[in-house]
């Protein structure tokens, strides 16, 4: 496999000779797969030779490589006079080829799985259950548990592990004093991550149930601005701005126009499978928050993107995802930055200085022009996949036809 590669003999030989040898040709193989550019995968390959001549100088086999002899392995390039270093001892392709590397021995069972999770080495035992709780019980993604994880552990640090123990008076304090040292965004989020575990504690029998009643909440009122969103011409430049024959831009354009025709989420996008379309009915199956299923009408242009999309995609076997990485290695979207970073990009292209730069601009701005058009509030909720009419009756305030039906002449003006 390597040959593809390299052409010279003793490079070949040197390569296949050592300890990195019977794995050499399998780790090019798996990085052609994933899409890596053949620049690349030669100073990738270049990377696991050294890394394989530092375990052996250390008297050591790959099956020993750990997070420990990664970092003795930085601590050498800082110093490293290798005759056979290739490019460099800090270059970022080296490192990233070790990286690479050493994922591969563990997926092919060479080198083992450190036990202790990152930054769950010290997690209380009931923040672990809280969180496996919400993930089956209530689907919750993995950003959300890691957000409720992180406020449920704070609780526990500054209130003590016997939870039995806490008082309303107390929790209060608690929020009340993080409330004085962060911003409101971030307390905010503090408050329902610290909500949902008092109510996990409430559900399992561990505290009272109204306890997280005691939770303050911020000021803040929602309906008090408008939505932030673009205007017609405005959306029609930024689908413009994706127009293009590369597998990006065909990308791009589908995930704006499902964000700005549907109103979806980021996390919609990032979540959606090829079974998700029924090509047949012309319907999207979208998973939202809490498992909550169903099923949108696919517009003929948001279904001709995808299928534009589709025929260009990359081939991955490893992943059912419809919107992947546009570049090496080409597997799902990481999270829902990704999405709001197209986005992003595609505003900047357009020259638009909107108001927000995310992708839940596109689902303000999908609401605002469902209701431009005379979409009644209550289809628009059924489209945002809205538990509540008080969330989609934030919009109402674009709805201009609606609002001068409502509005009363000035007293003592002619109306």
């Amino acid at each position: 496999m390597i040959e593809s590669y390299y052409c010279a003999p003793k490079t070949l030989q040197h390569l296949r000779t050592g300890l990195i040898g019977p794995h050499i040709d399998a780790f090019a193989d798996a990085l052609e797969q994933q899409g890596y550019a053949s620049s690349t995968v030669v100073r990738y390959l270049r990377a696991a030779a050294h890394l394989g001549r530092f375990v052996q100088r250390r008297g050591a086999v790959l099956a020993d490589i750990d997070a420990s002899m990664m970092e003795a392995f930085g601590r050498h390039l800082s110093h490293c006079r290798c005759p056979r270093s290739y490019g460099g001892r800090t270059s970022c392709h080296l490192r990233s080829g070790v990286k690479l590397f050493h994922q591969h021995l563990v997926q092919r069972g060479i080198c083992t799985i450190q036990s202790v999770a990152d930054n769950q080495g010290d997690e209380p035992a009931v923040v672990a259950a809280f969180r496996d709780w919400f993930r089956t019980h209530r689907g919750a993604t993995e950003p959300t548990l890691r957000l409720y994880s992180r406020g449920a552990s704070g609780l526990i640090q500054a209130l003590g592990e016997d939870v039995s123990q806490w008082r309303a008076q107390t929790l209060r304090e608690f929020l009340l004093d993080h409330a004085s040292k962060r911003g409101a965004e971030t307390t905010q989020r503090l408050i329902t991550s610290v909500r949902a575990f008092l109510r996990y504690l409430g559900f399992v029998g561990a505290i009272r149930d109204d306890l997280a009643f005691a939770i303050p909440a911020i000021a803040h009122w929602r309906l008090a601005t408008l939505p932030r969103c673009l205007s017609s011409e405005e959306l029609r430049r930024l689908i413009a701005a994706c127009d293009g024959t590369t597998s990006a831009r065909i990308r791009d354009r589908a995930i704006v126009l499902l964000l700005s025709r549907l109103g979806l989420r980021a996390g919609d996008i990032v979540r959606m499978r090829l079974t998700d379309i029924d090509w047949k009915s012309g319907t999207l199956r979208v998973m939202g928050k809490g498992r909550y299923q169903v099923r949108l009408a696919l517009p003929q242009d948001v279904g001709d993107a995808v299928l534009r999309y589709l025929e260009c995609r990359p081939r991955v076997d490893h992943s059912d995802r419809i919107f992947l990485r546009t570049i090496a290695p080409h597997g799902s979207l990481a999270s829902s930055d990704g999405v709001s970073n197209v986005v992003k990009r595609a505003l900047e292209r357009a020259g638009i200085e909107a108001p927000a730069h995310g992708a839940h601009l596109l689902r303000h701005t999908a609401a605002t022009e469902m209701l431009r058009h005379g979409v009644p509030l209550d289809q628009v909720g059924l489209v945002l996949r809205h538990r509540s009419i008080d969330m989609t009756a934030y919009y109402a305030k674009v709805d201009v036809s609606l609002l001068k039906q409502m509005a009363q002449p000035w007293p003592e003006v002619k109306s």
